[in-house]
């Protein structure tokens, strides 16, 4: 007879499993017939479970050798997520081409792109490929590779021809937008979508005293960054339309082919209705999101009924209420 629970085997790193796997939410899930089990990394994990699903944060071809393994071995599962549509959110040459290639009509906006190069040689041509390009100075510098490691996020503003010459490769320069100096992350828990502000870099206008060379900035989407409670211009804070994200979230998981991801979306000018997409991550720090908890275990649910589990939970859980439908 088949369980009544829905089990998920877990393999994330360290820091990862601190902040995404808390007793909150592992009691929340408890309650709603969702337990959670720890990999055990010291044996192959076809030797483990069965489990209903696997969710991971982890690299390497090795990694990825045993998932496929533990399929072959355990059909059913459903692994959260493939890694081979995980693997092209890990260059940023790839990252945003299945944004580029969106058509969305009817959809409350627009949705592109910046403008952007991928240079892999020496550092010394890189004016030269931007001219070539056509690319406006300033422009925003980031490693190619996306891995999730504080390098991958690093990022710098290069204004001039002597500041492009100091950068690092391999890298892609995006042209600046101005956006109000916020961004928006956009969360994507399967069909859930949350959204919350972030300060960004400051808008550069044509009266402003022009910069020199290469600044660098921290992670500007960072948690400590958050823009959720200032005092925003009306216009700057407007949280982009929901017909508009619920129209580019269903194309991306289809092309994507994630359920847990995020991106960063821009507004051009901090108003109207042209929006840039400048990053995706898989599996963000769901930590950072208030009530992701809850949010984890109704996708989870609706996971299990999809696959025809009939849950058994283990009991209420008078701390948490049901998750509305986000939005």
């Amino acid at each position: 007879m088949p369980s009544p629970r829905f089990t998920v085997g877990y393999a994330l790193t360290a820091k990862k499993t601190r902040s995404f796997m808390q007793p909150k939410l592992e009691s929340h899930a408890r309650s709603r017939g969702i337990t959670f089990v720890a990999l055990d990394r010291n044996r192959a994990i076809t030797e483990q479970g069965p489990y209903d699903a696997i969710l991971h944060k982890l690299t390497g071809k090795e990694w990825r050798q045993e998932l496929e393994d533990y399929v072959q071995k355990f059909p059913d599962v459903t692994v959260l997520d493939p890694p081979a549509a995980i693997q092209q959110l890990r260059n940023r040459q790839s990252m945003l081409q299945d944004v580029a290639d969106l058509k969305l009509a009817d959809c409350d906006g627009q949705v592109r792109v910046p403008k952007q190069l991928v240079v892999v040689g020496d550092s010394s041509c890189i004016p030269n490929s931007v001219a070539e390009a056509g690319l406006k100075l300033p422009l925003v510098a980031k490693p190619l590779v996306a891995d999730g490691s504080a390098k991958s996020h690093a990022m710098a503003l290069a204004y001039d021809r002597f500041g492009l010459s100091s950068l690092d490769t391999p890298l892609v320069l995006q042209e600046f937008v101005n956006h109000g100096g916020v961004l928006f992350k956009v969360y994507v828990i399967g069909d859930a979508i949350k959204v919350v502000r972030r300060y960004s870099l400051p808008d550069l206008g044509e009266g402003d005293q022009v910069s020199f060379g290469v600044k660098s900035f921290p992670r500007v989407s960072s948690a400590a960054a958050t823009a959720e409670e200032a005092d925003l211009d009306p216009e700057v804070a407007e949280l982009p339309p929901q017909r508009l994200l619920e129209c580019l979230v269903a194309e991306l998981r289809t092309r994507l082919g994630l359920s847990l991801f995020n991106f960063d979306m821009i507004r051009e000018g901090g108003a109207g209705h042209c929006y840039y997409v400048i990053d995706i991550n898989y599996f963000p720090g769901y930590g950072k999101l208030p009530d992701y908890e809850l949010l984890i275990t109704d996708y989870l649910v609706d996971l299990a009924r999809s696959k025809g589990k009939k849950l058994e939970p283990e009991g209420p859980d008078l701390d948490f209420e049901e998750c509305p439908s986000a939005s």
